[in-house]
């Protein structure tokens, strides 16, 4: 296989990577990597519930909270676009060829690579946070052109307050594709938790002095958090400032993430319109879609993205073609992990999405009546998250052969069928913004439906390697602990005090006879993924601790 721009040929596996595979057991060396991964999540979807707590408690849910979230997207939208979406499509797959055992030529080269990403990027990254500042006031309407004056004039602050975040956000991407390569997953897993953790700081302490502008100031503070967490583990990389954008390798990562662009770029717009859209339908909509949308993605970060990204590298030093068995072995591996974690959880949340929203919401100014359409807004969006979930390692299957050009059509094809859909149901149907949210969660089905469908054509069909046989006994499991939970659910609701202690209850006394119900018959049926999942974390967990 060559590179697309033809400079010279892509190095091959690396050295040492079939003995390392060998070496870590295959799958536990795959669940240990997601692992680490999955405590980083966990500790940062923990502060990340605090996080939102925090905010909501402080804040509630209004026009001025909505014109945040609606800002908050920014920073997001420019670090998927500039770092995000070249990350696992171009930065991972090509630095894993620079490390391992490659000797100090190697080394050398992986230091001078590095030195021009982040001499190159760091320019974008201000020219573009410019750009921003001088363009907030016209920016504001393009996301909420369905607020008032003032709201518009709020809108228009709060961005000129969070696009600095770009350059923080940008570099600390940067130091995450170093460390993914490198496969030292501890230092990534550290930057979200470190980022809630300043966030929660930051709001803690200034809300009181610069009232809705803390919270775009309190990103600032958390993006400095996440960096800082990343530079230990960039000790012994010798960087220095050289601009060579004609580099070999950055032609190679810009031929890699050019068709990315254009995919992201939609992406971006269609989260654009739907924020523009949720700000006609209701002030306090955006808000609502929001903390559904956190919860929605809470086992999405801890389950789908933890285990992808474990993959990422050992799929990149991997040729499908040279050796289908062996990838789709390592592939089908991983997707199963995702399968038996994301079933059960998208079935706890749909039974307990109510106490849950109580217990962390529905306190200080966030009303009854703000949990209750962010409820509604939550069931709606889990009719996605299964295939959201088995979404995100087919995407990164064909980012680790280095096809970046056929995801993008996919992704292109959902946008569209979005696009089609979310006005219809949001606006001619009346069915407001939960017409937006079930757009959404058609979106998903759409691009995971046909993932698959192409993956299939491309590689041959997952048949004989479990996948089938994972979803079967993780779906009857996750039914079974459904019940569980829900005969719980009903035998607590009138016998627990009302209010916080009363929600805490309900979502925890449930949940946790489900987890020991779903693991019983994970073992009943002989479910090896998630066996292999507990026994990476009993091994990791003494480690660390020792």
């Amino acid at each position: 296989m060559t590179i697309a721009d033809g400079s010279s040929p892509r190095p091959g596996p690396l050295p040492g990577a079939e003995e390392r595979e060998s070496q870590t057991g295959g799958g536990t060396g795959l669940a240990r990597a997601a692992g680490i991964n999955s405590l980083g999540n966990v500790a940062s979807r923990l502060l990340g519930v605090l996080r939102e707590s925090v905010i909501s408690t402080r804040f509630g849910a209004s026009g001025a909270t909505s014109a945040f979230d609606a800002v908050s997207a920014v920073p997001k939208m420019v670090y998927e676009l500039l770092v995000g979406g070249m990350l696992s499509a171009a930065l991972v797959p090509v630095l894993s060829e620079y490390t391992g055992e490659q000797g100090e030529d190697r080394r050398t080269e992986l230091d001078d690579v590095m030195s021009i990403l982040l001499t190159i990027s760091l320019v974008v990254f201000v020219v573009v946070t410019g750009s921003l500042l001088l363009g907030a006031r016209w920016i504001a309407p393009l996301l909420v052109g369905g607020f008032d004056e003032s709201l518009l004039e709020t809108t228009a602050i709060l961005l000129r307050l969070i696009v600095p975040s770009v350059i923080i956000y940008g570099i600390s991407g940067m130091l995450q594709a170093y460390h993914y390569a490198r496969k030292a997953f501890v230092y990534p897993s550290m930057g979200a938790p470190a980022h809630n953790l300043g966030i929660i700081v930051a709001v803690w302490l200034l809300s009181g002095r610069f009232d809705i502008r803390s919270l775009s100031l309190s990103i600032l503070v958390g993006a400095l958090f996440q960096l800082a967490v990343q530079l230990p583990g960039a000790r012994g990389l010798h960087l220095r400032w050289r601009w060579d954008w004609r580099h070999p390798v950055i032609r190679r990562i810009g031929a890699l993430y050019a068709p990315v662009i254009l995919s992201i770029v939609i992406q971006n717009l269609g989260v654009i319109i739907d924020r523009n859209l949720a700000s006609r339908t209701a002030p306090e909509a955006i808000t609502w879609m929001s903390k559904a949308t956190f919860l929605n993605q809470l086992p999405l970060g801890l389950v789908s993205m933890a285990i992808s990204l474990a993959v990422l590298p050992t799929l990149s030093q991997m040729d499908a073609a040279l050796s289908p068995d062996a990838f789709k072995r390592t592939f089908s591996r991983g997707l199963r992990l995702v399968i038996v974690l994301i079933i059960p959880a998208g079935m706890g949340l749909l039974l307990l999405g109510k106490p849950v929203i109580e217990l962390i919401f529905q306190h200080g100014v966030f009303t009854a009546e703000d949990a209750a359409r962010s409820l509604d807004a939550l069931r709606v969006y889990l009719a996605g998250l299964p295939f959201a979930a088995i979404d995100l390692p087919l995407v990164f299957a064909f980012y680790a052969q280095k096809d970046t050009r056929t995801p993008v059509m996919v992704g292109i094809i959902s946008v569209v069928i979005y696009l089609v859909i979310a006005p219809l149901l949001a606006f001619v149907l009346e069915w407001g913004f939960l017409g937006l949210v079930a757009a959404n969660s058609l979106q998903q089905i759409s691009h995971a439906g046909i993932m698959l469908v192409v993956f299939a054509r491309r590689y041959g069909t997952l048949r004989g390697f479990g996948v089938l046989r994972s979803t079967a006994q993780a779906g009857v499991a996750a039914v079974a602990m459904g019940l569980v939970v829900y005969g719980a659910y009903r035998l607590l609701g009138s016998r627990v005090p009302a209010g916080l202690a009363g929600s805490a209850l309900l979502a925890a006394i449930p949940a946790s006879l489900g987890v020991g119900c779903y693991l019983l018959l994970a073992r009943f049926l002989g479910m090896s993924d998630l066996t292999a999942v507990l026994g990476a974390f009993a091994r990791f967990l003494p480690r660390r601790s020792g």
